[in-house]
Parts: structure tokens; sequence; C-alpha cells
């Protein structure tokens, strides 16, 4: 006789670990299934909002950022205030922090590496991962796939997967240089927005109190990531400071067009493509995928209804897809080019495109309370698109 769980949850990052324990928290026996040791490349940058709705402590941020310097391919630069703070967080403390909680909320935790779903002579999931060498397996009434981009249970279970685009993401993790040892400030990120660095994304310097996070993205094939963030490096002083990690990753270009396989599997975070155009954010939206679909799954167990897994993604999409549909032409239609990316930095001189664009991330929607702004900021585009309005 195999264990039986009412939801398996593999991934043991954000959008996991906060599936695994709310659903914990309604009473519900899971296992949170992770593999030991990775760390995802991640800017690492999370709005208060975020600490308020998943009841997260201050105590976890290695840092607060008090703006954010842009500067584009003939190095002008742009500093955008924040009226506020935005924190930071070293992924490797706030994941297992997010994965400790879920024990104590009930869930069980385990570490291995997921291989496949089978069926039980019943039809029901039959989990397989591999641990210590050895291959093990357990029953599960639900699952939820949160393993990250390459989601496998993704490409086993839900064929849409298949067809997910990525930008592919890689950062140095390195000591904070001393004061005036290099073009770097503590309360600033730093996003650079230049075809050397990436021909098709940014390039980021992002401070984490006691260490710095270095890196860049990129979907073109053949680009040299790692040669980018060395070149990044040099150009600002950081080549000589100690590093300590260097990981990579794929990040997902946008949420598929189906989460569920219909019946007793649903997608979350980065799996489900819960990454924003254009900045490449996916802390908040991986940890509301992940109550989503936690959510999502308790009214399947409740109810008996296959249907209710879908309402993972119909209510993301509600309350973000149209977020994600202009960040997505954003992405394409200004960073395709240097001339264009220097005008985007000139464009965020203004204003109101600062207090427009903080308002948008705090709050995660898109703010249309100031018409006026907005037809102001529109004539201005067109000024800096036509070469009326000097770069």
């Amino acid at each position: 006789m195999l264990e039986t769980f009412d939801s398996v949850v593999v991934g043991g990052g954000p959008s996991g670990a906060t599936a695994a324990a709310d659903l914990a928290k309604q009473g519900r026996s899971v296992l949170l299934l992770d593999k030991a040791g990775r760390i995802k490349p991640c800017g690492g940058a999370v709005p208060p909002r975020l600490l308020r709705e998943f009841d997260v402590p201050t105590s976890l941020l290695c840092a607060k950022v008090s703006g954010a310097r842009m500067i584009s391919p003939k190095a002008k630069q742009v500093h955008m205030p924040i009226n506020g703070w935005v924190g930071m967080v070293d992924r490797d403390v706030f994941d297992e922090w997010l994965r400790n909680r879920a024990v104590e909320q009930g869930a069980e935790r385990r570490t291995g590496k997921f291989e496949r779903v089978e069926r039980d002579d019943d039809g029901t999931a039959v989990v397989v991962y591999g641990t210590k060498g050895e291959q093990r397996r357990v029953r599960a009434r639900t699952v939820i796939g949160a393993d990250g981009a390459l989601s496998q249970v993704g490409k086993q279970c839900v064929p849409e997967a298949k067809l997910g685009k990525f930008v592919f993401a890689y950062h140095e993790i390195v000591r904070t240089p001393a004061g005036g040892m290099a073009d770097f400030n503590p309360a600033t990120c730093d996003v650079v927005y230049d075809a050397k660095y990436s021909p098709d994304f940014y390039s980021w310097v992002f401070p984490h109190g006691d260490t710095a996070s270095i890196g860049t993205g990129s979907a073109h094939k053949g680009f040299s990531l790692k040669g980018s963030v060395t070149a990044l490096r040099a150009s600002m002083g950081l080549d000589q400071v100690e590093t300590l990690r260097q990981e990579g990753a794929p990040l997902p270009l946008k949420p598929l067009k189906k989460w569920d396989n219909g019946d007793d599997v649903v997608l979350a975070g980065d799996a489900a493509g819960c990454v924003a155009p254009a900045s490449g954010e996916g802390i908040y939206y991986a940890m509301l995928g992940g109550r989503l679909a936690a959510d999502a799954v308790e009214a399947r167990l409740a109810t008996g209804d296959k249907r209710a897994l879908a309402q993972a993604r119909r209510r993301f999409m509600k309350a973000h897809g149209q977020t994600f549909m202009v960040l997505g032409f954003m992405q394409w239609f200004w960073y395709s080019s240097d001339w264009r990316r220097e005008r985007f930095v000139a464009i965020c001189k203004d204003k109101d495109v600062q207090q427009l664009t903080w308002d948008a991330y705090m709050n995660k929607e898109l703010v249309y309370a100031k018409p006026a702004a907005h037809a102001k900021i529109f004539l201005k585009n067109m000024g800096y698109l036509t070469g009326l309005v000097p770069a």
C-alpha cells in the first residue's frame, strides 16, 4: 500500500512552498517535494505588498532600496526615486524560510527529484521520485507542478507546457564592494539597457546588503550571458570583488494558455509562465500563482469537480493578464534596438512616468487614475519616437 496525499507539490520555490503552506493550513495532507541545493538566479526584489499579502516578516529582507538607476546604451543615467522602499531578499534564505513555514503548517517535506506521474489501477496519480539513489512512489489525489520554467510535471501532464518560450537568465552573487571602490550604490538598483550586455532584455546590478546580484538575460541562442556579466562587472568597477556563486536558469516569457490537465494536475509559478515580461519579476507572481493553485486544488478536493482546477489561471489572468499584455508589448517594442532603448531611458526622466511606474509596481496593477498624466506621457512618447524630442 502506497502513502496517499491530498496533494503532492513538486518544487519548493516561492510558488510551491506557498501552495503547500496554504493547503496544509486548511487541513489537507500535503507532500512538498523539492530538489536539494537549487538556487534560482534572481534579482530578489519584493514589493511591500508581498510582505503584507503573504505575511512575510521584514526580517527576511537583506536590504531596502530607495530608487532605481536606469542606464542607457550611451551611458546616460536616469534616477527614479521611490516614494517608500522596495525590499531585497536572498533566494537561498527566503525560499528556505517559506519551505519551513509550509512544514510548520503541517506539510511533509522530502528531498527528491521528480521523475514522472504514473496512474494507479483506479486512475489516481502516482508520483515517482528519486532520493538517495532510490526510487519511491506516493499516491496523490492532486498534483501541483511548481518545478520551474522547464517543468517536468508540465511536460508530462499538460501538453501546452511544451509550447513555452523563454529568456535565459544568468547572475553572479558577489561581495558588496567597499565604499568608493566601484560605481555602486547599496540603496539603488541599477538597470542597464544596452545591447552589448543583452540584445533583447536588460542587465542588472541589485544590492543585497553584504552581497550584490549582477546579471543579465537573453532569448538569443549563442549569446554569452557569462561573458556579458564579465564585461558589465568590468565597466562598473566590480570585476575585482569576490564572486560567491554563479547561477543560471530559463525564465518564461508569458503565461501558458492552459495550466491544468482537466483532472488532477495544475501548474503554478514559473511552470505556468508567471513571470512579468519586460521586468522579469517573478517572486510576487509565483507566490500568488501558488496560492491560486492551492485554492483551485482545495475546490477540486472539496467538490470533486475537475473543472475547478481551471480557476487558478482564470483568476490570475483576470487580475494581471492586462498588465502582462502591456509589459509584453513594452519588451517587444522598447528592447528591440539601442535606438529605442535610448529613448526609453529618456522617457523615464518624466516625473509622471516615474510615479505611474512605481504605483503599478508597488500595487501590482495598472494605474488609470491620472488621465492627464497618461495623455502627456503619450505625447512625449511620440516626440521621442519621431525624433522631435532629443533623447
